[in-house]
């Protein structure tokens, strides 16, 4: 899946999280052979742990040593030594071969035990002494009769006299041996091991042994290994904790980083394909959900099958033959998972384009507030939110109410295992197979390994969903940009002798513009140059395609065909950033980033001086109103510029390019919101400190371009006239149209009797205008006579 790839780097990590919830797993699967002990040893047999006692007489010791076989034998007598007091007491040589010690002496001192048994009911039943002599002479008849070995009343010791006299050999005793595990049968190995215990408490009681002490100590001594263990798995599970969330943060992180790194070199074809709240949202939400899920793969995905796996290898070494009842319990557990996953998987795509829907209408109200508010559109605007919010609520309400299901289903599952196991286990405990404490460890492993498998399933529905917010980030990270820089950048000259600042040459040559492959251009065959020094206005009607000409020079988007050139450079030749940094740009839509205002001016020229921001503000006509503010140029803006007005907006952005001391400015309509006043000022500021730096400005106001060195004028995407405001009033119908819009008669015939001036003329339009405008005697008739397009 998508999203454990985004592990791939952090494969050290998942190392040492996967050791760490194996040490869990085994500390967590320790617990309940714990209990059982604690419950079957510590309880049930008195603390008794061996079959093989650490101190007994010597006559258990004498009969354990003959009932055993020669094997068996040898290994006791090599595993005991006798004390002054007559007893023998367990060496070390033979702790350290408990095991085997136990094997050997199981059957032997459970036989023992049974005749210790035996004669105790012989002596209850015939009373006192007789019941002694009657022992004594059923002894004797057993040995006469070659060992009817277990009859009623028998006397072990004087059996054991007699081998050890040499009466009777090893193979006898070992063929009474068999006999009594024939008289025994059905008798199961662990009840024989209870048995041993059982004679291994009668021994110690026998030697006056203190076993209220023997048994606290071994609950004590369980109680420690328990408490010891859990520490250490709550160390283990804090570590694993630590390690998930730190390394499914570095992958949220570096996801983060990559998706803004990614937008930052989008165009903005790409930026609109996607949608600015698409965006967010796969950079906020989608990437929330890859985090946590990753947190919970680390820590429960990956102990899920760990834990299963060591669960059932526990199961079947307690008691494997009622292992069918955790299968049944699995197939139950998938069957309710595979349903819930039916229902509820493909609302988890809608859910996301849901949650996209509603930051779209959310971030277009917030932006738009004061227009609804101005236009009274509340109710509407909250019943369209209302209406996207509860289409992601009734979505969100499906899947919830699916998935309550399964928690309920789940524990109604574990508890019916529960009693299945021990209605079937009582017959198991009836019967001598297993201990108590070994039904309870069964009931514990059998739902640690349903928890197990509860967890797969669980994570396979969120998985899912993760997976989506992976595929739709992703979309993100493998969109190539439109825009991207050249294999070999060209590198353009220096800008000057001594790094004195030079313009920039700029030109159109035969441009063409689409947004979309296939749709109608926006610009047509669009040619034009702006020199060094030169002020290039841009003029038409709305929509004509004005902005879209900064946008080809800044690179925003490249030409369908022809080319944009940098001082005779391709602008696609060269490195975006390097392009950017000739050029200072005002975009039509002035907008600030929070900080001060000093801040603001030095965006583009973080290096710039404090001197440096109060000439770019004085240039930009904004050293007024930042002197007015009580603390000047460090005076906060809000971001987006909300708490200065929309004239003081533009006027601190247009401070922001200037800082930059470019070869080349763009305006984008940046002078629509000041006054007539600060406009002319603010042109001729522009024209007296820029130098020889170059002006492109696109405007609506004619006022605003008069003194430009050429006006390129714009209809529907052709360039229908480039020239002066004068030559523009003679020959183009189009300027004359706009200029009649906001000069009076007066302005405009004053400026037509100034004289005449070359004319350039770009189309059939402008050529036919400027014929009859030399025919004419008024500019008047010009108009009239001129062609219209």
């Amino acid at each position: 899946m998508r999203i454990l790839r985004y592990l791939k780097n952090s494969k050290m990590a998942v190392v040492l999280i996967v050791a760490l919830l194996i040490v869990q797993a085994f500390a967590d699967l320790s617990l309940p052979r714990y209990t059982s002990d604690l419950v079957d040893v510590g309880i049930q047999q008195s603390g008794i742990e061996h079959a093989s006692p650490d101190q007994m007489r010597a006559s258990t010791f004498e009969a354990t040593c003959m009932l055993a076989s020669e094997e068996g034998e040898s290994l006791i007598r090599a595993s005991y030594a006798s004390s002054d007091d007559g007893t023998y007491a367990l060496t070390d040589e033979g702790s350290k071969q408990r095991e085997a010690l136990d094997d050997a002496m199981a059957w032997p001192m459970a036989i023992v035990y049974f005749a210790d048994q035996a004669s105790e009911e012989g002596a209850r039943a015939s009373g006192g002494a007789a019941g002694g002599d009657a022992a004594a002479s059923s002894g004797e008849e057993s040995a006469s009769a070659n060992g009817a070995f277990m009859q009623d009343g028998f006397d072990l010791a004087q059996l054991v006299q007699a081998y050890q006299a040499g009466s009777i050999s090893k193979d006898d005793v070992l063929s009474m041996v068999d006999s009594a595990k024939d008289h025994l049968s059905g008798v199961s190995d662990s009840l024989v091991d209870q048995q041993a215990i059982a004679a291994v408490k009668a021994e110690y009681e026998a030697l006056g042994l203190d076993m209220g002490a023997i048994q606290m100590g071994c609950l004590l001594r369980i109680g420690a290994q328990m408490l010891g263990v859990a520490a250490l798995m709550a160390i283990v599970s804090v570590a694993v904790g630590f390690l998930a969330s730190r390394t499914a943060a570095k992958v949220a992180r570096g996801l983060r980083e990559r998706l803004f790194s990614k937008v930052l070199s989008f165009s903005d074809a790409e930026v609109q394909r996607f949608s600015a709240a698409s965006l967010i949202t796969r950079g906020t939400n989608d990437i929330q959900q890859i985090q946590m899920v990753l947190t919970m793969v680390l820590r429960m995905v990956l102990y899920a099958p760990i834990l299963a796996i060591g669960g059932i290898i526990m199961v079947s070494r307690t008691n494997a033959s009622m292992s069918w009842i955790i299968v049944l319990a699995v197939v139950v557990i998938f069957l309710i998972i595979g349903i819930l996953m039916a229902i509820a998987l493909p609302k988890f795509k809608v859910m996301q384009k849901l949650i996209d829907r509603v930051n779209l209408v959310a971030r277009e109200m917030l932006n738009g507030l004061p227009v609804i508010r101005a236009f009274g559109r509340q109710d509407f605007e909250y019943k369209r939110f209302d209406d996207a919010s509860t289409a992601l609520y009734r979505t969100q309400l499906f899947t919830n109410r699916a998935m309550t299901f399964m928690m309920p289903a789940m524990m109604l599952v574990m508890n019916g295992v529960s009693v299945l196991i021990v209605w079937v286990g009582g017959s198991y405990i009836d019967s001598g197979t297993i201990q108590t404490g070994d039904m309870i460890a069964f009931i514990t492993y059998s739902m640690v390994i349903i928890m197990s498998f509860l967890i797969i399933g669980m994570m396979a529905i969120m998985l899912p969903r993760a997976d989506v917010a992976a595929e739709r980030v992703n979309e993100v990270l493998s969109t190539e940009s439109s825009i991207h820089d050249p294999a070999r950048p060209v590198e353009l000259p220096a800008s000057g002798a001594a790094g004195e600042r030079r313009g920039a040459r700029i030109e159109f040559k035969d441009v063409t513009f689409a947004y979309d492959e296939g749709s109608e251009p926006v610009l047509r065959h669009i040619s034009f140059i702006a020199e060094p020094g030169d002020t290039l206005a841009i003029i038409g009607p709305t929509g004509c395609g004005k902005s879209t000409v900064l946008k080809l020079i800044e690179r925003f988007y490249d030409v369908s065909a022809g080319a944009v050139l940098i001082d005779g450079v391709d602008v696609r030749s060269l490195r975006q950033h390097d392009l950017r940094s000739l050029l200072g740009y005002v975009p039509q839509k002035a907008f600030l980033f929070s900080g001060s205002i000093a801040d603001t001016v030095r965006f583009g020229a973080p290096e710039a001086s404090d001197d440096d921001v109060s000439a770019a503000l004085e240039i930009a006509q904004a050293a007024d109103f930042v002197g007015e503010k009580e603390e000047g140029a460090e005076s906060f803006v809000s971001q987006g510029g909300d708490n200065v007005s929309g004239g003081q907006r533009q006027r601190l952005s247009i401070a922001r390019a200037i800082a930059t001391d470019a070869r080349a400015y763009l305006f984008d309509d940046s002078f629509s919101a000041l006054d007539y006043a600060t406009d002319a000022r603010l042109r001729a500021a522009l024209a007296s400190k820029l130098g020889d730096a170059t002006k492109v400005i696109v405007a609506q106001r004619i006022s605003t371009v008069l003194d430009a060195t050429t006006i390129v004028v714009l209809d529907d995407g052709e360039m229908v006239g480039r020239g002066t405001h004068a030559q523009l009033l003679r020959t183009c119908p189009t300027y004359r149209e706009i200029a009649e819009s906001q000069l009076s008669p007066a302005e405009i015939e004053r400026t037509l009797s100034q004289g005449d001036g070359a004319v350039r003329c770009d189309n059939a339009a402008c050529e036919e205008g400027a014929a009859q405008e030399k025919g004419a005697a008024q500019g008047g008739d010009a108009q009239k006579g001129g062609g219209v397009r």
